[in-house]
């Protein structure tokens, strides 16, 4: 299998520009208080493997992602970018019954999830499903990855979409990641199943860095979102893989980010995430199963 990695053009203006119009909504601590010192992050504690096969379901991270602001740079990415159904009219003020974050199939959620990664990594991670109680470890990996398909609440908290049931984000975790960033998801997930409000949850994560419960990122934390089957957002659908490198809080000048031609992105149109991490995104021209994620020219 080809698993040459395709990255769009900087031949012309207009597809510099184009680079530039990928601003996914990925969460971002801008303000709050300072996070304890990331080197301090122990292992993260897994719940252990449930053998029930209708026990629960895959949590997701929905990452929102923004449209490009002009016309000029919508036609641009048409080349690289599948058509997506929209529907600017629908709104989510509220969580839905938590039925319907939920998927029944317990092995498809599994599948979903191992499909964030390439297989040679996906495979022997560790997978973790969601139910009405919270998190259940569906299979014991061996290399320290986690797998997990993350909900809506994973979005900022000012997003359209934070309560969008139909939203799907199938992402897998380093183990870097897995011990500073992976009980960003736990803890949000148990925030909303105890029935907290949105700006209950944001109080409750701020005092939680405030006091060292949510540390920042360690050294070389990161994830692969390559899934061409995730759902992350009503106007985007799958958008593009990427890879995402969690860092603690700083600036797009840092890492060259949303510059023309940089293919490292951060999205700062929606910011408001007590987190203390920047994220920082890099798209890839294939998807986790190798297959190309736009047209060959």
């Amino acid at each position: 299998m080809n698993c040459m990695v395709d990255l769009p053009s900087c031949a012309d203006d207009e597809t510099g520009e184009a680079w530039l119009a990928w601003k996914p909504n990925r969460p971002r601590a801008a303000q709050g208080p300072l996070p304890k010192k990331h080197a301090s992050c122990s292992p993260l504690r897994l719940p252990p493997v449930q053998s029930s096969s209708n026990a629960g379901s895959i949590v997701r991270r929905a990452v929102e992602l923004v449209l490009p602001r002009s016309a000029k740079l919508a036609l641009a990415l048409v080349a690289v970018l599948p058509a997506q159904a929209q529907d600017a009219k629908t709104s989510y003020p509220a969580m839905a019954p938590i039925d319907q974050y939920l998927m029944s199939d317990r092995s498809a959620e599994i599948s979903l999830a191992r499909s964030a990664a390439p297989e040679e990594i996906s495979r022997n991670a560790t997978v973790l499903v969601l139910g009405k109680k919270g998190y259940e470890t569906a299979v014991e990996g061996t290399n320290r990855f986690v797998c997990l398909v993350e909900r809506s609440w994973m979005s900022p908290f000012d997003s359209p979409d934070f309560w969008n049931p139909r939203l799907r984000g199938p992402i897998c975790y380093n183990p870097p990641a897995v011990r500073c960033v992976l009980p960003y998801t736990i803890n949000r997930t148990r925030l909303v199943l105890a029935g907290l409000s949105k700006a209950q949850m944001e109080e409750r994560i701020k005092s939680e860095v405030a006091k060292g419960e949510l540390l920042a990122p360690a050294s070389g934390a990161m994830s692969y979102m390559m899934s061409k089957n995730g759902y992350l957002g009503d106007s985007v659908g799958h958008w593009y893989p990427h890879l995402m490198f969690h860092v603690p809080k700083t600036d797009d000048a840092s890492w060259g980010a949303n510059v023309v031609c940089s293919p490292v992105l951060q999205n700062d149109d929606f910011t408001d995430v007590p987190e203390p991490e920047t994220i920082f995104m890099v798209p890839v021209g294939r998807w986790s199963d190798g297959t190309l994620a736009r047209s060959e020219k």
